[in-house]
């Protein structure tokens, strides 16, 4: 075998084996038993034409037979009148009638032989793709079972993978969550404090300092104003627990401009 022959043989036997790994048993069998009941088809077909043909050489002995009957009553009708070359020509139709007959009794005898051969044969065909048949569907469903549990398997395996996945989505997905629900208590916190106000506000800090100390200068003016239209006005000096009370209120009012300030 030459190089080129060897080559060949190589990538038909692959292409071969290729083609037996992809090929789908299922279809296989149904294809083969659809072969098996073509073939019967094709048996009853000839036991069909046979029967006609046998029918037909039936039909043609049946007219034989009537014409011997006719060649007879020729013959005898012949003989009454003396007509003895009418009689024998009568009877030597009768006899190659009954030559033909015979020839096709000859016929029918084989036709009838080789369809009782086709009949036989054809049941056991006809038993061989039930047979078949009955096999074919028990291993189509055992090979679907199989293919089935294979899928499923498979299946199984490619979820043990995506677990992996979703178990890490998970995880990321809490941990985003987490950063999510800090950040929204911090912001909580920042507006509780007031810190939101300060960042939305167009005034700093000097401003605001600078607004603090005018509105201790008005109410130090304020309070100066208070003193002197008191001293003017000649009253009396009040009295201890009313210079407390004052003093007291003072006091209160320092205080809360301390808070603010503080704020």
């Amino acid at each position: 075998m030459g190089i080129l022959s060897r080559a060949s043989y190589v990538v038909r036997s692959k292409v071969n084996a290729l083609l037996n790994r992809a090929e789908d048993p299922t279809e296989t069998l149904d294809y083969s038993y659809e072969r098996m009941r073509d073939e019967l088809q094709e048996v009853k077909q000839g036991i069909a034409d046979l029967t006609t043909q046998k029918k037909r050489l039936e039909i043609q002995k049946r007219r034989l037979e009537e014409n011997v009957d006719k060649h007879n009553e020729q013959a005898r009708e012949a003989v009454r009148q003396d007509r003895d070359d009418l009689a024998r020509r009568a009877l030597e139709k009768k006899k190659e009638k009954m030559s033909q007959i015979e020839d096709i009794e000859g016929q029918i005898a084989d036709l009838q032989s080789t369809q009782d051969d086709l009949v036989e044969k054809k049941n056991e065909l006809q038993r061989r793709i039930e047979e078949f048949r009955t096999k074919k569907e028990t291993m189509k469903a055992r090979y679907e079972a199989a293919e089935a549990s294979t899928r499923v398997s498979e299946a199984m395996s490619g979820v043990g993978d995506e677990m992996s996945d979703v178990s890490q989505a998970l995880e990321r997905a809490e941990e985003r969550t987490d950063e999510m629900e800090a950040r929204a208590a911090a912001m909580d916190e920042l507006q509780e404090s007031g810190a939101f106000e300060d960042a939305l506000s167009d005034e700093d800090e000097i401003d605001r300092q600078l607004e603090a100390g005018r509105t201790e200068s008005e109410v130090d003016a304020e309070l100066e104003t208070l003193k002197s239209e008191m001293g003017a006005g000649g009253s009396e000096p009040a009295d201890a627990s009313a210079d407390e009370d004052v003093e007291a209120e003072l006091d209160e009012l320092r205080a809360e401009e301390d808070d603010e300030e503080s704020a």
